[in-house]
């Protein structure tokens, strides 16, 4: 992989806000951005303990999201409460396996991959792995574009609820499994916005600068 400049081994800090690329002085902490005002840093603050904290508690609330009931259709005043997993099945044994595939991936497959991914990504940064810089982007590329399919289901029962409004003959109450799952979808994206990928790139520049003092030690 060719090496090319970095802005911040020439003095230069981009702006998360917009994107504007602003010289600062030497040994700066900290400074506003001239053209947005956003307040600015070299690199996202505690970004990796920010995302080690989301991730794991996006990972925790993954249990309940998936053990509690998500949503409880009653007809005719008799009506048992519903999971992820336990509806998938059902809408498969009934045939509806397309939706069931959507409810599967949108509901499990998607947070679980996010998790996943944000996982890999923060032991690259904190451990300091051998993983290929470009690799490690494609994971955070992937991981943040898969992040708005999480809402599918959310957005199905609300549907759900909205319309099947009879009274005493039909209706659909969200339970404790969807407020859960809610705060997944939320936490989970709040991780991936914490996460600094330039960190990936720092890493990989530390990796370089020790393998040319070691070659140069070596001759």
């Amino acid at each position: 992989m060719n090496r090319s400049a970095r802005a911040l081994s020439h003095g230069f800090w981009t702006c998360l806000g917009c994107r504007q690329l602003v010289r600062v002085a030497p040994h700066t902490q900290s400074c506003l951005c001239p053209r947005c005002g956003a307040r600015m840093h070299s690199r996202v603050e505690s970004s990796l303990m920010l995302t080690w904290a989301l991730t794991i508690t996006g990972a925790l609330l993954l249990i309940p999201a998936n053990v509690l009931p998500v949503m409880t259709v009653i007809y005719l005043g008799a009506g048992e409460p519903s999971t992820i997993i336990g509806g998938a099945l059902e809408l498969y044994q009934n045939g509806l396996w397309g939706i069931a595939l959507i409810v599967f991936v949108a509901s499990i497959a998607v947070p679980v991959m996010k998790l996943v991914g944000l996982v890999i990504l923060c032991l690259t940064v904190q451990l300091r792995l051998n993983v290929a810089p470009r690799q490690s982007m494609r994971i955070y590329r992937v991981v943040n574009a898969i992040g708005r399919w999480s809402l599918l289901d959310l957005f199905m029962i609300s549907i759900l609820v909205a319309l099947v409004d009879m009274g005493a003959i039909a209706e659909v109450e969200a339970g404790a499994g969807s407020t859960a799952f809610a705060t997944v979808v939320v936490v989970t994206m709040f991780a991936v916005r914490a996460f600094d990928p330039r960190l990936v790139w720092d890493v990989y520049e530390d990796r370089l600068r020790a393998n040319n003092k070691k070659h140069r030690e070596t001759e």
